[in-house]
C-alpha cells in the first residue's frame, strides 16, 4: 500500500505548499490523522477517489471539485478496483477571500458543464506550471488561478438553472457575432430544438433570440462608451448585419438610438 504523509516546505510562507497532477491505482492512500495546516483542493479528471473524514465517506468522480478544510483528520485515496486521475493544490485560507471558501469541512461540487470543466482544468495547469517555474509573480499568478477555480465553483453552487442552459449561454457568448442557428446549438447541447427552446425560456424567462440580442446590445453599449467606433461599426462588431434591427434593439434596451447614447455618455 502506498501511503503519503503531509510534506511542507518553503512554499508555505507564500500560502502554497505543493500542487500536483496524479494518476494513481488503488494502492494510493494518504492519511493525516492530525489534519493539516492548510486547505486541499482537488479536481477529478477520471476514475474515482474517496475522502474519509470523521463520520463521513465521500466519493469523487470526473468533474468533481473537493475542498478539504484545514485541521480536519482525514484519509483519501483511490477507490478499490479503480484508478484516480486528479489534480490538486494546497493553499493557506488566510490568503483567500472568506466568501470563496465553503463552510463545510469537506465540500464537493460536481461540475457538468463542459466549458466550465475545461476552465477549471486549465486554471489548475497554470497553478502547476507557475508553482514549479517560480518566475516573477509566480505566487500571485497561482492565487489568481485558484481564485478563478473557487469563483467558478461558487457560481455553480449558486446556479439556479439547468446545466444545459449554462452551456447554451456559454456558447451564445462565444459565438455572439455568428448567425444564430438554433438547430446546430440544440445538436451541440444534445436536445431537440423545440426542447432546448422550451427549457431555455423556462429557466431564464427569455427566448434564445432575446438572450442573444441582450448580450449583443450590452457589448455594443460598452464599445460605444469606450471606443471611437461608429454605431454602424459597432453593430457589425457584435453580430447585427441589419443596422435598422440593431437600432430598434438598442432603443428598446436604452430608450435612445446608439448615436444619442454615445453623445450622452461622452457628455
Amino acid at each position: 500500500m502506498r501511503v503519503n504523509s503531509s510534506t511542507e516546505f518553503d512554499g508555505q510562507a507564500y500560502g502554497f505548499v505543493i500542487a500536483g497532477h496524479f494518476n494513481e491505482d488503488d494502492t494510493y492512500v494518504t492519511k493525516r490523522p492530525q489534519g493539516m495546516s492548510d486547505w486541499l483542493i482537488t479536481y477529478t479528471l477520471g476514475g474515482e477517489g474517496y475522502f474519509i473524514t470523521p463520520g463521513q465517506e465521500t466519493i469523487c468522480r470526473a468533474g468533481d471539485v473537493t475542498l478539504l478544510k484545514s485541521g480536519l483528520p482525514h484519509q483519501y485515496g483511490t477507490r478499490k478496483g479503480q484508478t484516480w486521475h486528479f489534480v490538486w493544490a494546497h493553499f493557506s485560507p488566510q490568503l483567500m477571500e472568506p466568501s470563496l471558501l465553503p463552510d463545510e469541512n469537506l465540500f464537493l461540487q460536481s461540475v457538468t458543464i463542459e466549458s466550465t470543466r475545461k476552465r477549471i482544468y486549465h486554471a489548475f495547469r497554470r497553478i502547476l506550471s507557475d508553482s514549479r517555474a517560480r518566475g516573477d509573480y509566480w505566487h500571485e499568478l497561482c492565487m489568481n488561478a485558484l481564485r478563478e477555480i473557487l469563483m467558478l465553483v461558487a457560481q455553480k453552487k449558486r446556479q439556479t438553472y439547468d446545466d444545459r442552459i449554462g452551456e447554451t449561454l456559454h456558447l451564445l457568448s462565444r459565438h455572439m457575432k455568428d448567425p444564430l442557428r438554433i438547430e446546430q446549438l440544440a445538436r451541440t447541447i444534445g436536445l431537440s430544438p423545440s426542447r432546448l427552446s422550451h427549457l431555455f425560456k423556462e429557466n431564464t424567462g427569455q427566448s434564445i433570440v432575446d438572450a442573444l440580442n441582450q448580450m449583443r446590445i450590452r457589448q455594443a453599449a460598452l464599445l460605444l462608451q469606450h471606443t471611437e467606433r461608429s454605431a454602424s461599426e459597432v453593430a457589425l462588431d457584435v453580430g447585427f448585419n441589419n443596422y435598422n434591427h440593431f437600432i430598434n434593439q438598442f432603443r428598446k434596451r436604452f430608450g435612445v438610438n446608439p448615436s444619442t447614447f454615445k453623445k450622452k455618455i461622452r457628455e
